[in-house]
């Protein structure tokens, strides 16, 4: 019945990622959770320690992807801040819009951030400030891919172990 709770746990927790709720770590703690409450069926702090690096790798680049891109797509290092800066106010911004809000918002907020911080840069013009804008919004794209992909691994890693 453990090993239930557990996986639903896991899977509510894996929904919760794409929306930019901490599903990663809700995870995470079911798993040292279970590790420490049932004491026949352990998961291992090995499992649990993956798990946890797992996690941070999925946070530095949900974090990071935003300013790469914004400098990959011709962008100034200014541009870069002003994605990474912008994607976590718009998470925040859009906290109160239930379920999209903060999806929303962070997609909105790396695209505003690196549009606004390009725009400041004596030599951008408007196509070349949007392309940067574009690039931290796809950046942003791919980093919740990536990071709903490793909660992914993250789910099957800690019911896997947990059920062996």
């Amino acid at each position: 019945m453990a090993i239930v709770v557990l996986a639903a746990i896991c899977a509510v927790a894996l929904v919760l990622v794409p929306l930019g709720l901490p599903g990663l770590w809700i995870m995470v703690a079911a798993g040292i959770g279970y590790d420490m409450l049932v004491p026949q069926a352990q998961i291992g702090w090995t499992a649990i320690a993956i798990a946890t690096g797992l996690g941070v790798i999925a946070e530095y680049l949900e974090f990071s992807l935003g300013s790469r891109y914004a400098r990959r797509y011709g962008g100034s290092r200014r541009a870069g801040w002003g994605a990474l800066v912008g994607g976590l106010v718009g998470a925040i911004v859009g906290v109160p819009v239930p379920v999209l809000g903060p999806i929303i918002g962070a997609f909105a907020g790396a695209f505003c951030g690196a549009l606004v911080a390009e725009y400041t840069n004596r030599t951008a013009t408007a196509g070349t400030a949007t392309r940067v804008a574009t690039g931290a919004l796809i950046g942003r794209l791919l980093a919740a891919a990536i990071k709903t992909g490793i909660a992914t691994v993250v789910a099957v890693l800690l019911v896997f172990t947990a059920w062996r």
